[in-house]
């Protein structure tokens, strides 16, 4: 009971020193980050299945330059 009493107290006390429109625009933007945070974590993922395919990719182009040169 005493986290949700202090909890209002910081809610008004924020109210009181940004106003309104400022705390709402703080809590908009918490908000927004806790959306963002999975997708950060999705994009990162994909950059490292990326990075390994694109290595495996250029390995074996390297391989063909080197067959190709020693057939020539």
């Amino acid at each position: 009971m005493i986290g949700f009493y202090l909890t209002v107290v910081i809610v008004i006390l924020m109210v009181a020193y940004a106003g309104v429109e400022n705390t709402r625009n703080l809590f908009i933007y918490i908000n927004l980050q806790l959306r963002y945070f999975p997708i950060k974590i999705k994009m990162e993922m994909m950059k490292r299945k990326l990075r390994r395919q694109l290595d495996i990719d250029r390995e074996e182009l390297m391989k063909r330059i080197t067959e190709d040169a020693k057939t020539n």
